[in-house]
């Protein structure tokens, strides 16, 4: 599958084509720059650190043993969320609009229950097979 992208580096455009190559999709890690010693103000060496500090949640997907998650059937962006958090849906209700090669596809619930949690926003990039919405 050939994909285009415009790239804009230093405000100049460019339209680079990527074509996707076949075989497991694996997560890549980005590669680890050497950070530099931050510079810290005289404001800044003198507030208290917490040493309690946890790290951010990551939003990442929680399956419970009974839910079931939707993943997206192709790449594309998502255009519009039809359902939240805590809605009940019926299997085959629209629950997302989904933008494809110029077309708008709706993603509908594969069972009847409750929408546990959405995974993506509108606007969002997914590609297929990409989680997209979790139900109980």
């Amino acid at each position: 599958m050939l994909r285009k992208f415009k790239i804009s580096i230093d405000g100049k455009e460019y339209l680079v084509e990527m074509e996707e190559i076949g075989g497991e999709q694996r997560p890549v890690a980005p590669p680890v720059a050497p950070v530099s010693e931050p510079v810290q103000s005289d404001v800044a060496k003198k507030a208290p650190v917490s040493e309690n500090t946890a790290p951010a949640p990551v939003n990442q997907p929680i399956a419970t043993a009974n839910s079931e998650t939707l993943t997206a059937p192709m790449p594309g962006t998502i255009l519009k969320l039809l359902v939240n958090p805590g809605d009940a849906v019926t299997a085959n209700q629209p629950v997302m609009i989904l933008e494809a090669m110029k077309m708008e596809n709706e993603i509908v619930a594969p069972k009847d229950g409750t929408v546990a949690e959405i995974f993506v926003q509108v606007g969002a990039i997914v590609n297929a097979s990409d989680p997209l919405i979790a139900f109980n």
